[in-house]
């Protein structure tokens, strides 16, 4: 295979389409771990980097998943596979290894000198994120939840403190990832499928992922058939989801 020269960002976008049937060619597999290694640079909120990257190049667990996916075109022809899991539960290691950043950052020196914006940096990890992300069941998430809407009647606040909300916050980021994921491969000609239609359950069993995590999306990979996209883009008008205000 030859690959062309790696296109800008703008060919990439408007180059990646939803390959629901890829070649039996194969594909690099150290060309798809850089793609992941620029997917782990997306934003990401309060840089907690909540998610984790499962390259799958086994053809029994590209089997597996096969079936767990409910035997899509997208999976069944797939080279590769990639799942992006989201992981909320791991909030505290994270918050600590951003501590260890900082103050690594910050240089030999003892708290006491760090300077207003070194101690602000270091209060939000210790005391503002452990605030949002903490909850016991629900409840705490709860009880916070009705705290800060009362607080927010008489000024600005951040509101979405709920379990229910964290979950979101951190789909978020990982949906983020997915998508630089996949303009990376785009970039350098290979072809990619988003898939939310699998079973979640099944698909941890066969990573032996924890019940806490969540799986995100799991992104066929390969180069497309010549039937592999089914039919044109479409796009609702622009003018029908632009707002300039």
């Amino acid at each position: 295979m030859v690959i062309k020269e790696e296109k800008t960002a703008r060919e990439a976008i408007e180059y990646r389409r939803s390959v629901r049937v890829f070649k039996k060619e194969a594909i690099d597999e150290q060309k798809v771990k850089d793609c992941i290694k620029l997917a782990s640079l997306a934003a990401t909120s309060s840089n907690m980097q909540l998610w984790e990257f499962y390259h799958i190049t086994s053809p029994e667990i590209l089997q597996k998943l096969t079936v767990a996916c409910l035997d899509q075109n997208a999976a069944k022809t797939a080279q590769q596979i990639v799942v992006i899991v989201a992981r909320k539960d791991l909030w505290k290691k994270r918050v600590q290894s951003n501590i260890e950043f900082l103050k690594s950052q910050y240089g030999n020196k003892p708290e006491s000198e760090y300077s207003k914006r070194e101690k602000f940096a270091l209060n939000y990890y210790k005391k503002i994120v452990p605030t949002i992300y903490l909850d016991f069941l629900g409840i705490l998430g709860v009880i916070k939840f009705i705290i800060f809407q009362i607080i927010g009647i008489f000024k600005p606040i951040y509101r979405q403190t709920r379990q229910s909300d964290m979950r979101i916050v951190a789909h978020k980021s990982a949906g983020l990832a997915a998508q630089n994921f996949m303009i990376s491969m785009a970039s350098i000609n290979y072809d990619t499928c988003p898939m939310e239609g699998f079973d979640s359950l099944r698909v941890k069993k066969i990573l032996q992922l924890p019940s806490s995590s969540e799986i995100n999306m799991i992104i066929g990979c390969g180069i497309r058939d010549e039937n592999g996209v089914y039919g044109e883009r479409f796009r609702i008008p622009f003018n029908e989801i632009y707002y300039k205000i």
